[in-house]
């Protein structure tokens, strides 16, 4: 396993029974894309202002999710889980800097499982947990077993000479909004690196079937691109989310220490807050143009109809909302991911689905729409179904948890309509929100004695967990 990329490297390890098979049918490529910190805010989304007309391209072909949601609102725990196919509670993975056989020795990932199947199976960039910007460039924390190639390109990231400026200096990098305008393409970026890389794959690669799994680090800060994405966010057309005036006294205190350093705006005054808006809108459709390097590769090698791609990111982001920013709360926000699909021999083409899908579900997805036998430790459901039909019924819950210091523990489910929350620990308390009444989730129903009936319920929902949820297929 090299971080040392080389065209050897693409085109080495291809099975000899699969070079003896190149007159049978094809099996289908996977693209499996992953954004680092997105939360739904891109065009194909219906944000006004994000500019994403590649991943809005994709979303065309294929079916947008709008009610995914991770397991874990925060890099490593989520991508372990999803990769892995267990939920935090069973990785025993609540924090990053863990790798899943530190945990879990005997996983079999996803990527790992396509390996095992013949499969030429790749990372380029940002997969499981790393760093950023400290460890980028590194294989930290990375899962040896899941890949032929593994490669984690180099880049400035906030070296990157420029004009920018660090609005948060109280917060160190990997936390801070420090957003750097520079000029040019950015071939000294990882991102930039890994979709050439990937580009060169998708050529060499023809003849046997391939798992790609692409990371990208942005938008998670630093917020680097390139100035031509920053000119399409004038500051004058940032505007800040308004939070009630009473807005944080409906939020337990758990729910305060478990954000931690990132409540309160940060510190940030109202000019502050837009450039790190204009910063992660600009790194977005910075993200966006990778993406559409490689889907043109896809298409400019024939390989497009038999490729199958999911874009997905490990979990959300607040930009204000309750005066928080980033991630590890059990908002919507934050539980709340991106998640498109476009597949070869699916119905829905262009569609939307408002089905409650976890990233949990994707490993048990990807393995059925290539037709590999799913293992039976897999801890989510198969989607496939709403790729055809996107509007039939489906889970009845989505399930998402946070730890904190003094052994918080914050356990959230979302239902058809509502958010309840549960923190246990030092500080007991609940939440519940009402997605029909008051979507932004300013008005905490629990503390409402005529809501008991409603509260039991959802409480139940939660006790029963993702089994009960399940949908009958």
């Amino acid at each position: 396993m090299s971080n040392a990329w080389t065209r050897r490297s693409f085109l080495a390890g291809a099975p000899a029974v699969l070079l003896a098979r190149k007159t049978a049918a094809p099996r289908p490529n996977v693209v499996f894309i992953a954004s680092d910190d997105l939360r739904n805010a891109l065009g194909c989304y219906g944000h006004p202002i994000v500019q994403s007309p590649h991943l809005d391209g994709l979303a065309a072909r294929g079916v947008r999710f709008d009610r995914a949601y991770c397991q874990y609102p925060l890099c490593g725990p989520s991508r372990t889980s999803m990769l892995s196919g267990l939920r935090p509670d069973s990785t025993r993975i609540w924090a990053n800097e863990i790798a899943i056989r530190d945990t879990v020795p005997d996983a079999l990932t996803l990527p790992q499982l396509f390996r095992q199947n013949g499969y030429h199976s790749v990372r380029l960039g940002k997969m499981y947990h790393m760093n950023v910007p400290g460890s980028v460039g590194t294989n930290k924390w990375d899962d040896p077993p899941s890949w032929d190639v593994a490669i984690s390109p180099p880049g400035l990231e906030n070296k990157t000479p420029g004009e920018g400026r660090n609005v948060t200096p109280h917060i160190g990098e990997g936390g801070a909004f420090h957003w750097i305008s520079f000029k040019g393409e950015g071939k000294h970026q990882a991102d930039d690196r890994a979709a050439e890389q990937a580009i060169e794959l998708i050529h060499q690669r023809r003849d046997q079937p391939f798992f790609l799994g692409l990371g990208f680090l942005r938008p998670h800060v630093p917020s680097v691109a390139p100035e031509r994405f920053f000119d399409l966010y004038p500051l004058e057309k940032m505007n800040l989310v308004v939070n009630p005036p009473n807005d944080l006294a409906h939020i337990p205190r758990a729910s305060e220490i478990a954000i931690n350093t990132r409540a309160n705006d940060m510190g940030m005054k109202d000019s502050d807050k837009r450039e790190a808006l204009r910063g992660y809108y600009a790194t977005i459709s910075y993200m966006d143009w990778q993406v559409g390097r490689v889907l043109e590769a896809l298409a400019r090698t024939g390989q497009a109809s038999r490729t199958a791609i999911v874009f997905w990111s490990d979990h959300g982001w607040h930009l204000g909302e309750h005066h928080r920013w980033q991630k590890r709360s059990l908002f919507e926000e934050s539980a709340r991911v991106p998640l498109i699909v476009a597949a070869p021999g699916r119905r829905a083409r262009g569609a939307s689905s408002r089905a409650l899908v976890e990233l949990i579900d994707v490993y048990p997805t990807v393995a059925e729409l290539c037709g590999l036998k799913r293992p039976g430790h897999l801890e989510g459901q198969s989607f496939v179904p709403l790729l055809d039909n996107p509007a039939r019924a489906w889970k009845s819950a989505a399930f998402t948890q946070v730890s904190a210091p003094e052994g918080i523990v914050g356990r959230a489910v979302r239902t058809d309509r509502y958010r309840y929350i549960r923190w246990e620990g030092p500080y007991p308390d609940e939440e519940l929100y009402d997605h029909q009444t008051a979507p932004d989730e300013h008005t905490n129903l629990a503390r409402d004695a005529s809501q008991a009936a409603l509260l039991k319920q959802l409480r139940a929902v939660l006790e029963a967990g993702w089994r009960a949820a399940r949908a009958r297929v």
